[in-house]
């Protein structure tokens, strides 16, 4: 599980910038995250195929696709390295990082953050915009959306043969069948 830095001090991105290239930490509400152990084969095929499909379907657009380990800072208090993430506004992009929030935002989850990614990531991010939470093990997603009174929808669960409709990025659906590696076909629907 990512260790939390115990200490009364609220880190900020001035101090996350002097950390050493080598450890790999996150900051939510000041509070620092160590981002080890890496993740899992599992969770990095996982990732790289939504990665794919978000690439493929944002070529002739201006949505820009990242991949972890990228930093995007939030506020002074808030640095992530989101999984897999879709910036629109090339005004963001700098040499370093993203400055500010992206317009979606997918977790592919750990044993050692999912706790992290349903608790404290989704409420950072609710300040922002679309959220999904991609369970690699059990193959499915839950998503979450920003709704007229700026919190989160109850959240919309999708299993491993469905399709992803983002609300954030019109017309672009995601294949979770392609996502999870699964037989499309149902045992159903076999004669």
């Amino acid at each position: 599980m990512p260790v939390a830095l115990k200490t009364e001090k609220k880190f900020t991105c001035k101090d996350y910038l002097k950390w050493p290239d080598e450890e790999r930490w996150e900051l939510i509400d000041g509070a620092a995250y160590n981002m080890t152990p890496a993740p899992s084969l599992r969770h990095q095929r996982v990732a790289g195929n939504i990665y794919r499909i978000l690439s493929n379907n944002l070529s002739d657009k201006p949505c820009i696709p990242f991949i972890a380990p990228t930093d995007v800072v939030l506020s002074e208090y808030d640095v992530v390295q989101p999984d897999v993430f879709v910036v629109c506004d090339k005004n963001k992009l700098t040499k370093a990082n993203i400055q500010g929030a992206p317009d979606l935002v997918m977790e592919v989850l750990s044993p050692s953050t999912t706790l992290k990614d349903k608790r404290e990531k989704k409420a950072c991010y609710e300040k922002y915009g679309e959220y999904i939470i991609v369970d690699p093990i059990e193959d499915y997603v839950e998503r979450f959306y920003l709704e007229d009174d700026a919190s989160y929808s109850r959240g919309d669960i999708f299993g491993p043969k469905e399709v992803l409709p983002l609300s954030s990025l019109e017309g672009i659906e995601i294949s979770l069948a392609e996502v999870f590696e699964v037989d499309e076909e149902s045992e159903e629907n076999q004669p």
